[in-house]
């Protein structure tokens, strides 16, 4: 017996208490996904509606959990033998992209309240797809080991892939759903196999224990630990859409439903680049030399091509507009990774223009998914040209699409785009990067004729030499209107104090 009570005294306790708290705004969504699912079984079809206000309710609940939080400075999950090694960590850096998840959730749930009813689609599944993808969203900025991370970006993923492919009978849906499918696929298998050669060579998953073995890796390791670090950056790669990954980004968002598209333009994109942050600046700075340069290129890459594809994009191509935006988002994804690759230069401080940035992007595209939203319900096929005279038939909805453009293209009064830009520019120039910074430079050149081209088309006359006049416009689903406004607030209120967002840029996110 005394045996026994000295071993048992000796071996740690694998009990520990949850932080509740700290985890809410994972929690919630996940629970009222499930609270959704089985009331789908109950409520008759004429109260299905019903669901889509719960999960707007849920998410905004989810939203607001993370002001009790904001101290930043809560850990859980974590090893009985290590107590600094946590599987969950609620820091600044995690609540501030939980907050672009959620609320980006939101303002596309109020975009999909009217069209899930309208276009008949199966209200009950819609819904816990989009809350089961959110908390997937919400979970992975906090974690801090690699399992945790692969899991909560499945978890996101998944349930997308059904969403892009809601729209049953559509061969467009069909075909963007597989293509869809396919790439994240492959980017997962890709990414695992990288964890897997990666735990190999250091024995831990916690990101900050991988840091300091890697750090001296044994010999006969090394390139196992290279291979590892690569493959697990080109998985998270297909997941941001960096050329040569992006080939799904276009049919996809043209094939889904159009808040579906505007949710993976700004919160898959999101959930991309934050477990890239994680692994490259927490996890792999011993390996900065290749993951650095790597990024660089593909930063460069992927805003030329974005952009020049945007060009190309013919105004009376159906479907020209949101293809358009889809290949601009592919555009931002390079300015998104410009601040990562310069983190590999100098300090991973500049990881905070990257966040700034996708605040500000994250507002401004989602706003510009919700006017295409509404635009579609009287002209689905979504051409450019569709777009022109808008202004004379839907002021409000013109003024806000301009704004959104301006704000992109990094033009006054969008004030918030343009010192995004200089935050990231600002990033490649201190980090030596000057050849980055020039490529930047152009590409923002390039960008202004296409953002510019569709802004003077809302303001032209319906028809060339005709006087513009107002026609009685149908009423707009008063949802879609609050998405619009919210989102054109937010970058209104950001342009007029950009400090909201910028003070990101200039201060770490990450605990020293």
């Amino acid at each position: 017996m005394t045996a026994l009570t000295v071993l048992a005294a000796e071996t740690p306790s694998l009990v520990q208490s949850v932080d509740w708290l700290a985890i809410t705004p994972v929690v919630v969504p996940a629970a009222v996904a499930l609270l959704v699912l089985v009331a789908d079984l109950f409520l008759p079809e004429g109260r299905k509606p019903l669901l889509g206000w719960i999960s707007v309710a849920g998410l905004a609940a989810a939203t607001a959990a993370l002001w009790p939080l904001r101290a930043g400075d809560r850990t859980t999950f974590c090893l009985t033998g290590d107590p600094t090694a946590c599987s969950y960590t609620a820091d600044h850096f995690a609540l501030v992209v939980q907050f672009l998840v959620l609320a980006g959730a939101l303002v596309t749930a109020l975009m999909s309240v009217t069209a899930v009813r309208e276009t008949r689609m199966p209200a009950g599944e819609y819904w816990f797809l989009l809350l089961s993808s959110a908390a997937g969203a919400a979970l992975l900025p906090a974690s801090r080991d690699l399992a945790t991370l692969i899991v909560a970006l499945e978890v996101a993923s998944l349930p997308a892939f059904a969403l892009v492919g809601m729209r049953r009978g559509d061969r467009l849906s069909s075909e963007a759903a597989l293509k869809f499918f396919l790439s994240s696929v492959t980017a997962t298998a890709v990414s695992l196999l990288g964890v897997a050669f990666v735990y190999a060579a250091t024995g831990s998953l916690h990101l900050d224990q991988v840091a300091d073995r890697l750090e001296d890796v044994p010999a006969r390791f090394d390139t196992l630990a290279m291979a590892g670090v690569a493959l697990t950056l080109v998985g998270f790669a297909f997941k941001t859409a960096a050329v040569p990954f992006h080939f799904w980004v276009p049919d996809t968002y043209v094939g889904a439903p159009l808040p579906i598209a505007g949710y993976l333009s700004v919160i898959g994109k999101a959930v991309g680049f934050t477990g890239l942050i994680l692994v490259t600046v927490i996890a792999f700075p011993a390996y900065s030399d290749i993951w650095g340069p790597a990024l660089a290129v593909l930063a460069a890459l992927t805003m030329t091509l974005g952009n020049a594809a945007a060009l190309r994009q013919s105004a009376d191509r159906p479907n020209s507009a949101v293809r358009l935006l889809a290949w601009s988002s592919v555009g931002q994804a390079g300015y998104l990774l410009v601040p990562i690759a310069a983190a590999a230069y100098s300090d991973r401080d500049q990881i905070g223009s990257t966040v700034a940035y996708a605040l500000m992007y994250g507002a401004v595209n989602l706003g510009a998914f919700a006017v295409a939203a509404l635009v579609a319900r009287t002209k689905p096929l979504q051409r450019i040209a569709d777009y022109r005279g808008l202004y004379a038939e839907r002021p409000f909805a013109a003024l806000a699409l301009a704004f959104f453009l301006l704000c992109l293209a990094g033009l006054p009064p969008g004030i918030i785009g343009l010192f995004a830009k200089v935050t990231v520019f600002r990033s490649a120039v201190d980090a030596g990067l000057g050849w980055l910074a020039v490529v930047m430079a152009a590409n923002v050149v390039v960008a202004l004729y296409y953002y510019l081209r569709w802004t003077a088309l809302l303001f032209r006359s319906p028809e060339d030499g005709a006087p513009a006049a107002r026609p009685a416009a149908a009423k707009v689903p008063w949802p879609v209107t609050a998405a619009i406004v919210l989102t054109a607030a937010t970058a209104v209120v950001l342009s007029g104090a950009p400090q909201l967002v910028l003070r990101f840029a200039s201060g770490s996110l990450f605990p020293q």
